[in-house]
């Protein structure tokens, strides 16, 4: 197994990488998918954001309200830890899970981490970076998802800086261009992740 983090700013086109590699026969291991799983209705984590929170965070139908849940979190800083205290351990658990599951296998694993720079996790042989501009993130943001553009720009900011990803990155795949350029940068990527990647083999790092 050769395990590789992604990560990338939001708005970045992580996503669309992340899928990307998959297509081609990467093992794709998504922390917000997981999260995602592990809020389902009936699942434990989603009934300890119900006690925690109230049943406000919820839709009429059961699922869970995330925006609801932003709204709640992200300028309080206390309910924010609370929230992480309930989620982070159970994607941590299902993440090691899944990696133990591919261990002895020969596949090439992707560990898609949204906030992996800040995590400090180091068991990854390289780590790719998506990087997009930060303006070109916000109207992505703005146009695509529906943000605004304050929220946005608050969310950026409390992730790690296009400066600290990019001196963490062994291999870059810039975002700022056509979809054609994009994709022939995946493309490149996948050829490095085939021979490798360098931080595993002791190459230098992919400029």
């Amino acid at each position: 197994m050769l395990l590789v983090g992604l990560t990338g700013g939001i708005g970045s086109g992580k996503s669309t990488v992340s899928s990307s590699l998959a297509a081609r026969g990467a093992v794709v291991i998504d922390a917000d998918a997981i999260t995602r799983e592990l809020q389902e209705p009936g699942q434990p984590v989603l009934a300890a954001m119900v006690e925690r929170f109230g049943e406000g965070i919820l839709c009429e139908d059961g699922r869970l309200d995330r925006q609801a849940v932003a709204d709640l979190v992200f300028n309080d800083a206390d309910a924010l830890a609370d929230l992480n205290a309930i989620v982070h351990p159970a994607v941590g658990a299902e993440i090691a899970r899944r990696l133990e599951a591919e261990q002895g296998t020969g596949h090439i694993v992707i560990l898609d981490v949204p906030l992996l720079i800040e995590s400090g996790r180091d068991d990854v042989a390289a780590l790719i970076v998506v990087d997009t501009d930060p303006e070109i993130a916000v109207r992505r943001l703005v146009e695509q998802r529906g943000f605004s553009e304050a929220d946005a720009r608050a969310r950026i900011s409390r992730q790690a800086s296009r400066q600290e990803r990019l001196a963490r990155a062994d291999f870059v795949i810039e975002n700022n261009g056509s979809r054609a350029e994009l994709a022939a940068r995946i493309e490149e990527c996948w050829d490095w992740l085939l021979a490798g990647a360098p931080r595993a083999a002791g190459a230098p790092r992919s400029e």
